[in-house]
């Protein structure tokens, strides 16, 4: 009797923690949270400018044909329309006590976002 109620105390312990914590693909920044298909413009709004960008390459994306629009160019190939995008990844350094985020973008939409180890003090 007393193992099954440590078994669903354990359990009941950590439903809650999922509830409460973070999803892995986000990150928070002040009282805001990041996550995926955010834009990039909107996370350097919640985050401040990155300490480092870089251009990775091209990515094919794949869409519905009938979610597409007119307006933008796509490609037909096997019944879905494909796209190329920008690959990007910034990489936020929140100081010595914090980890660093490197978030990478496809299209200018988040698609991952990384630790990249302890930050550091930026020269000035």
């Amino acid at each position: 009797m007393m193992r099954q109620i440590t078994i669903t105390t354990c359990l009941a312990t950590a439903l809650s923690l999922c509830l409460v914590t973070a999803p892995a693909h986000a990150l928070r920044c002040g009282n805001k949270l990041v996550k995926q298909e955010m834009h990039e413009t909107q996370v350097i709004d919640l985050c401040g400018e990155p300490v480092s960008t870089r251009t990775v390459g091209l990515a094919i994306r794949q869409y519905d044909r009938y979610a597409t629009t007119s307006s933008e160019t796509y490609v037909l190939h096997n019944g879905y329309a494909t796209q190329e995008v920008l690959v990007t990844e910034m990489l936020f350094n929140f100081g010595p006590n914090k980890l660093m985020r490197l978030i990478r973008f496809e299209g200018g939409r988040v698609v991952s976002i990384e630790t990249a180890g302890y930050g550091y003090h930026e020269k000035r």
